[in-house]
C-alpha cells in the first residue's frame, strides 16, 4: 500500500518540494516544529531503520549528501540545524516511510527532555 510521501513522490497530491532526484524526495513538512523544517525521504518505500537492507546504504549515503545541500539552500548551514529519524511508534514515527527531519531556523534546545 502506498503511503503518503509516495503519493507526494509520485506527485499524486501536492506538497512544497525543496528537491528531488532519482533516490531521494525533500518537501516542506505541513505541521513545521521549527521556522525549517523539510521532510527527506527515499523514493522507495521502506517503512523504518528496522528494514533497511545492504543495498540501500549508498542511497542512504545520497539522502545525508541532500540533507547538507537542503540546509544550506536553506540557509541554515553555518547557523546549525538538526536532523532525526524516528524508528517505531515509541520514538514518534507516524508515516511508516523512513524519512529524515532536517529542522532549523531558530536555537532548538535539547533532543529530550530528562525524565527525574
Amino acid at each position: 500500500m502506498a503511503t503518503i510521501f509516495s503519493k507526494i513522490i509520485a506527485k499524486e497530491i501536492p506538497a512544497a518540494i525543496v528537491y528531488q532526484d532519482d533516490q531521494v524526495t525533500a518537501f516542506k513538512d505541513i505541521s513545521p516544529l521549527a521556522p525549517v523544517h523539510i521532510l527527506i525521504v527515499p523514493n522507495i518505500e521502506i517503512a523504518s531503520v528496522n528494514d533497511v537492507e545492504v543495498e540501500h546504504e549508498k542511497m542512504l549515503g545520497h539522502l545525508f549528501s541532500v540533507a547538507k545541500l537542503v540546509a544550506k539552500e536553506q540557509g541554515i548551514a553555518e547557523s546549525g540545524y538538526r536532523l532525526i529519524v524516528n524508528n517505531g511508534g515509541d520514538a514518534g514515527q507516524e508515516v511508516f516511510h523512513l524519512h529524515v527531519h532536517l529542522l532549523g531556523g531558530r536555537k532548538l534546545g535539547p533532543v529530550l527532555a530528562r525524565k527525574d
